[in-house]
């Protein structure tokens, strides 16, 4: 049974069981006394960078889980390593982190790779990338028991595709998932080449209060035919192809608008420490609940 170590354990996240599990909980415990509950959640999306940065904001998304009855977390992931012509499924086996093992959902897995050519098996895609492995510690310790299906998506024309045929397969085999798109928002600064109002506290401002909205408020009426271009076009979205998916996923159940819990800036979060930035990356937790319920 093939298993994927993790590859940014040490670096975005401790790799010490001990200390990734304090932390783990205690993201997931602040977002819990902050009320970030949905019985009825069917889909989010969340940020994938370091936990310093972006580990409160991954949290809420999480914790929000918790009272629902979950059999498998399909994470629909960004590519930013292992560029395909497809989406890639990690297929069979156990997803390994610091505080435990995930198994994949292998009937799952299988029925998605039967249903559509748009998606391969392909380990060597999730090997170096780390949009996927950084959520998968938080919601292990919410649901134990749950299984995983990680697919990545590139930003494509078929992302939405990509979304509405794994939730039709998962709704065929009866199963009870959620969807998660993982995704960081504006990558504005020198440091990520991307500098159109200039730099400082007002070009930063720009980027979290005009760019980013351009992404969440697509996001929150579930635009997911248009995620893509929007961020091909305004540099809004690292992971536009996992957001369609998880739009498109969530549309296939009926889901009619989201949610906003939090949005923030790595400049913001980091201020404290390091005081003022000329670089930022945003950050959203967003989540689509249950029409019927």
């Amino acid at each position: 049974m093939a298993g994927r170590s993790p590859v940014v354990a040490g670096q975005f996240y401790p790799a010490d069981t001990v200390e990734c599990r304090d932390q783990v909980n205690g993201y997931l415990a602040s977002a819990a006394a902050a009320g970030f509950e949905a019985a009825s959640l069917v889909a989010g999306i969340m940020p994938h960078a370091g936990w310093m940065c972006s580990g409160a904001v991954a949290a809420q998304v999480a914790a929000a889980t918790g009272k629902v009855a979950v059999e498998t977390f399909v994470i629909f992931g960004a590519a930013h390593r292992a560029m395909r012509a497809r989406a890639a499924i990690w297929r069979s086996g156990l997803w390994e982190t610091p505080i435990g093992n995930v198994p994949i959902d292998e009937e799952l897995a299988e029925a998605v790779l039967n249903a559509s050519p748009l998606v391969t098996d392909d380990d060597s895609a999730h090997l170096h990338e780390h949009s996927i492995e950084v959520e998968v510690p938080f919601l292990h310790a919410v649901h134990p028991h749950a299984y995983l299906l990680p697919v990545l998506v590139m930003p494509s024309g078929p992302a939405s595709q990509i979304g509405r045929v794994v939730a039709e397969q998962a709704l065929a085999l009866g199963r009870k998932v959620v969807f998660l798109g993982s995704t960081d928002l504006t990558h504005y600064g020198p440091r990520y080449g991307f500098t159109p109002q200039g730099i400082g506290p007002e070009a930063l401002d720009w980027a979290k209060q005009v760019n980013d909205r351009r992404m969440i408020n697509l996001c929150l009426r579930l635009g997911a035919d248009e995620v893509v271009e929007e961020a091909a076009r305004h540099h809004n979205a690292c992971g536009s192809g996992a957001v369609a998916a998880t739009l498109s996923a969530a549309r296939h159940l009926g889901v009619k608008e989201g949610m906003l819990y939090s949005h923030t800036t790595s400049a913001e979060v980091l201020r404290d420490r390091y005081g003022e930035m000329d670089d930022a990356v945003g950050y959203a937790a967003m989540v689509f609940n249950s029409a019927t319920v």
